[in-house]
């Protein structure tokens, strides 16, 4: 597995990781035992940059990566999130970026994760309430107590993450990316590469749209999120799939497979960037680890631009777009 560094304090990820949030909640019903073999499989085939979050389960997410790193926790990068809260039967209870918060939270992941200090840990959202520099600033003590490696934010602007690095180096800043979701593109990847930041692009897949293995909303399960998200709706349905035709006709000519062309994409966006598809598969695993010995051409990437150019994904990327920074 080919690995890329940020430039900011060195920190280290597989180009190709795995998002584990989909073992544990938003994609119907899952299998903690079949999730742990995953994560071991994935460590084998060096996809060791693994990542969660608190709100994940309502922390179910952190138990289950816990379990699963109790005998092989030095051989992952284990990163998480704070600052979305979840209330009673899962609700959202908003967002903190508090300094007396972020420590707690920190506390509470350690102890679900099992482990004595976190990788990577990211704001997963910034509080507009709070001044980053305050809640970067509370961060920054949790690596001065060696709780924490290194700092990320989540779907931070690119004027907030500068604001941010002014307080502490950040390692990685994780945002949405995709061949239909390409928003950073317009000023993001640029400033994380000044920064030497790692851009984490999660969803690669389009929330698995773009492997073209999703043909009806009839194909997701009863309480699969995707039913309720705009790009999956009756109205945009069709329209996302015909363009995800046009990737998939590229990824036969390329002899590759539709989700392997889309990751192989995301990953000529920088040697910067790395990115954290989500499975339950052993068989998506391998597939998705293979996207890294895919090369694409310049008239394979001016093709793909043509079937699939910025803007052209019918529907937003969440039902509100208020929880991402501008």
């Amino acid at each position: 597995m080919q690995k890329r560094q940020a430039k900011q304090g060195g920190l280290e990820a597989a180009a190709v990781g795995l998002g584990c949030m989909g073992m544990s909640e938003f994609y119907g019903p899952s299998d903690d035992a079949k999730s742990i073999a995953v994560i071991h499989r994935a460590l084998e085939l060096g996809v060791t940059f693994l990542d969660t979050a608190d709100m994940y389960g309502s922390g179910a997410n952190e138990r289950l990566v816990g379990r699963a790193l109790a005998d092989r926790r030095d051989r992952a990068v284990l990163c998480t999130k704070f600052a979305i809260q979840r209330g009673e039967g899962g609700s959202f209870a908003g967002v903190s970026g508090r300094p007396e918060y972020v420590a707690q939270a920190c506390e509470d992941s350690l102890r679900r994760l099992g482990a004595d200090h976190i990788d990577l840990y990211y704001q997963h959202r910034v509080d507009p309430e709070v001044p980053i520099e305050d809640t970067v600033g509370a961060m920054a003590e949790l690596v001065k107590q060696g709780k924490v490696r290194h700092l990320g934010l989540s779907e931070a602007a690119p004027a907030t993450l500068r604001r941010a690095a002014a307080v502490h180096p950040i390692a990685a800043l994780q945002t949405e990316l995709s061949l239909w979701s390409r928003a950073p593109e317009r000023e993001l990847l640029a400033t994380c590469r000044e920064l030497g930041t790692l851009f984490v692009a999660y969803s690669p897949l389009g929330r698995g749209f773009l492997s073209g293995n999703i043909r009806s909303r009839a194909d997701l399960s009863e309480g699969d999120f995707r039913l309720s998200m705009p790009r999956f709706s009756e109205e945009n349905f069709a329209d996302n799939l015909a363009l995800v035709d046009g990737v998939r006709a590229l990824a036969e000519e390329k002899g590759c497979t539709p989700a392997q062309l889309a990751l192989a994409w995301v990953l000529t966006r920088g040697d910067h960037v790395v990115t954290i598809p989500g499975t339950r598969s052993l068989e998506r695993l391998a597939e998705n680890a293979a996207a890294v010995d895919v090369a694409l051409t310049e008239a394979e990437l001016a093709a793909l631009d043509r079937v699939l150019p910025p803007e052209a994904a019918a529907g937003d990327r969440y039902a509100s777009m208020a929880l991402v920074d501008g």
